[in-house]
Order: C-alpha cells, then structure tokens, then sequence
C-alpha cells in the first residue's frame, strides 16, 4: 500500500493544537501555515523576503522555484494575524539589527531549510499524525485542501506554480467529490 503523501483538514487543525505557546511557536505557527496555505516548498518559505509581503493589500509576492510560475496570493485572515504577531517579535528579537527575510533564526540570520525541515518534523510527532511530517507533505496537503473544495484543475496549477498540469492532476484524480454534481438533481435523466 502507497504511504498517503498528505495531511487531512482534521489533521492539520491537531497540528495546529500540538504546537506549544511560546514566542518560537509564534513563528513556527506562522512558517506552518503559510506552508500549508500557499504551497510552499521549504526553499520558498525561507526565501520570503519582507518586501514580498502587503499587509495594507493582503497580499503575498511567491516566487516559485523549479521554474514554476510565481505569482501573487491573498494572505488569509488567521495567516495576517500570526504574521502581524511574528513581525512584533522578530522586530524585538532584531533589535536595532535588520535584514530582509521574514523567518529568521534564533541567531538573527535567514532561517535555514534544516530548521524548517525540523521544526515541521517534530511538531509532527508532537501531533501523533498518522503521516511523517515533513514540508512537501504540507504542500501536497494545500493541493489536496484546494481540489476538495472543488476548485478547478488549472486553478490549483496556477496556485501551487506548476508549469505542466501533470503535476496537479494527482490531486484531483483521487478527488471522488468531484464527481458529486454529475447526477445533481437538477440534472437527473431517470426521473
């Protein structure tokens, strides 16, 4: 049997609940859901720039690797919050030094792609998830998310950046819910 490559919408709000409150988890919460919400590979995430954010507009700049499409994504509601509360603490643990990533490590530098891994990795275990956490799974998990919402296939495509639709189908070719209006009421043939 195929190790399942995602986390559930259930999983993910334990996940959320595993992760301890601390100054730390404010960033962490902030690096998972922006995983989680956009799709991101981990360089992506460690590479976020604050000139890539507008909180005035709620927008994020991504810019895709593996030649994807970068484009631009609405930040959500709890993602601007837990933003607003990272930038306080970064600030403060900043000081009068600056520097343009938004995650940064204890040591005040760009955090690195093993932290990342690591973090997602333990909360994971805190979590008990059934699945091995790590930051591609949460990035499957947003293309699951968006194709059982019933978003369209070349929607979710131009969303995760893929520049060739095989690598977005997965997500809706195991999707039965999408099926769930083909026999509507409105349109049954049998009555």
């Amino acid at each position: 049997m195929k190790t399942r490559r995602y986390i559930t919408q259930g999983e993910w709000n334990t996940l959320m609940r595993a992760i301890p409150d601390t100054e730390e988890s404010v960033r962490d919460r902030c690096i998972l859901i922006m995983m989680y919400i956009h799709g991101l590979r981990v360089s992506e995430l460690a590479n976020i720039q604050l000139s890539s954010i507008s909180l005035e507009s709620d927008e994020i700049y991504i810019r895709r690797i593996k030649n994807g499409f970068s484009t631009t994504h609405p930040i959500q509601h709890e993602e601007k919050a837990l933003l607003l509360r990272w930038l306080e603490i970064r600030q403060e643990k900043l000081g009068d030094k600056t520097s343009p990533w938004l995650f940064i490590s204890a040591r005040r530098q760009r955090i690195s792609r093993q932290q990342v891994y690591t973090l997602v990795r333990e909360y994971g275990e805190m979590a008990g998830l059934p699945v091995r956490l790590h930051p591609h799974v949460l990035r499957h998990s947003c293309g699951y998310a968006l194709a059982n919402q019933g978003l369209d296939t070349r929607l979710i495509q131009d969303y995760l950046g893929h520049r060739n639709i095989r690598h977005t189908v997965h997500y809706t070719a195991s999707n039965c819910k999408r099926f769930s209006r083909v026999w509507a009421q409105e349109n049954n043939v049998f009555l």
